[in-house]
């Protein structure tokens, strides 16, 4: 007989986004239970933003100390992967055990259930033989997995995802990445600057197919500079593994490696949750939502789940404006005019609001302005590594969108960010005083060219 038990509110997957509204609930008094069946945290702090970033940094470190004899003297660099896995198991993921993120929710307040949860119904929840009952509802916030493309004879075969690759102790000696998006580039990266022969297969005509094309021109340079074979606008048909991969290619032509990573985006989990108990579908690609989060009577969703943008930042705003909501608080309803993203290459891609084309294909009458970093004052003084651009989209007397590529480019999109959030108009931007020598010095310089 299945026990029934009365709360507030359950909270179905504990990733960044599912914590950050459960806590709250709990620390505001409501009575929360939150469903996790694999790490509390969810994909950020164990094989995504965290980890990752790691690697980044060492592979960084690496191309900084090949640059000293341009800069400083002479250098010899010899890379070792142990300290960057030691680092990750060790600080970043606690050899991948979630008991502090637990005890960090159940210290709130908050009811944690291992385990696989499903809707019965509008605001229950089964977990093996307990089912709750919400009074105020269901919060979905189960997150995506890596998509696996249908390609012949990838099944079954020791491929990485995500996971595997922050996982790994040992480097291979070559490695094939499918996709040349944001995941597949940063890893690129930093394997080949630690010595891994490394090909990226990307079907568009160009990685990076998402961002401005100057991206992808700048991301493209300094991959192959690292050593980075990039194939576009070619599929993967077969993949075959014998003691390593071996990918056959539409061209006609085979790519070979000792590993094979899969970087090719995600899925949200949706699958086996019983959403059509509620008359959702369950085979959408993802969680639909109004401004308010919510998804259905009783139900809310939030984080990579809702195909808002599969970024940790997206999932803590969405949280937020789903706990007041939940809460009764009011406040701005979601506004995904100026969602900011970066691509952590060496140099860092930082993207917010539309792309040029974008901007054109939505009938405004767009201004761009550019200049290149190396250009800028910065840049100049900054030599070796000075790759990047920063590139303004204006309409209507405000920006709409803008590309800051370079050594700080992730740093340099916050001031960008805001003018796109806040509808700043051009003339009061115009006028602002920007500290000199900076990179974001540059933005001033690309404002000045809008044409």
């Amino acid at each position: 007989m299945v026990d029934v038990r009365n709360v507030d509110v359950v909270v179905v997957g504990l990733g960044v986004g599912g914590e950050e509204v459960g806590g709250r609930l709990a620390a505001a008094g409501l009575d929360v239970v939150g469903v996790e069946h694999q790490l509390v945290g969810g994909e950020c702090p164990y094989w995504g933003c965290i980890p990752t970033k790691m690697m980044v940094r060492a592979g960084s470190a690496l191309a900084e100390a090949r640059r000293i004899p341009e800069l400083a003297g002479t250098s010899t660099v010899t890379p070792d992967w142990a300290p960057v896995a030691s680092r990750i198991r060790e600080q970043a993921t606690d050899d991948w055990n979630d008991k502090v993120a637990v005890d960090r929710f159940t210290n709130k307040g908050g009811h944690f259930v291992r385990g696989t949860a499903t809707v019965t119904g509008p605001g229950r929840v089964r977990v093996g033989e307990q089912e709750f009952s919400a009074a105020r509802g269901v919060v979905i916030a189960t997150g995506t997995t890596a998509f696996i493309p249908p390609i012949d004879g990838l099944a079954g075969t020791p491929y990485w995802t995500n996971r595997q690759a922050v996982e790994t102790t040992t480097l291979p000696d070559s490695l094939v990445i499918l996709g040349g998006g944001a995941i597949g580039c940063e890893f690129a990266q930093v394997f080949a600057r630690f010595g891994v022969q490394v090909t990226i297969i990307e079907g568009s005509a160009r990685i990076l197919a998402m961002e401005e094309p100057e991206s992808s021109e700048v991301a493209t340079a300094v991959l192959t500079a690292d050593g980075v074979t990039v194939r576009t606008g070619v599929h993967a048909t077969r993949v075959a593994h014998s003691g390593g991969f071996e990918i056959a290619l539409d061209d006609g032509s085979t790519v070979t490696g000792e590993k094979l990573l899969v970087a090719t985006g995600r899925s949200a989990r949706l699958t086996d949750l019983g959403l059509e108990t509620l008359g959702l579908d369950p085979a959408a690609r993802f969680l639909g939502t109004d401004d308010r989060m919510r998804a259905a009577d009783q139900l809310w969703a939030v984080g990579d789940v809702t195909g808002n943008g599969a970024f940790t930042h997206m999932a803590m705003y969405e949280a937020d404006i789903a706990v007041r909501d939940i809460l009764g608080q009011g406040g701005p309803a979601a506004d995904y005019r100026a969602l900011p993203r970066v691509t952590f290459l060496d140099p860092e891609i930082g993207a917010v609001g539309q792309t040029e084309k974008q901007a054109r294909d939505a009938g405004l009458d767009v201004r761009v302005g550019q200049v290149p970093l190396s250009g800028t004052s910065r840049g100049f003084v900054h030599g070796p590594g000075n790759e990047g651009f920063i590139k303004v989209i204006a309409a209507d007397g405000r920006l709409v969108g803008a590309t800051t590529a370079g050594p700080a480019g992730g740093e340099m999109i916050g001031a960008l960010a805001v003018a796109v959030h806040a509808e700043v108009p051009l003339s009061t931007l115009a006028s602002q005083i920007w500290a000199y020598p900076t990179f974001h010095r540059g933005i001033g310089d690309a404002l000045k060219t809008l044409a």
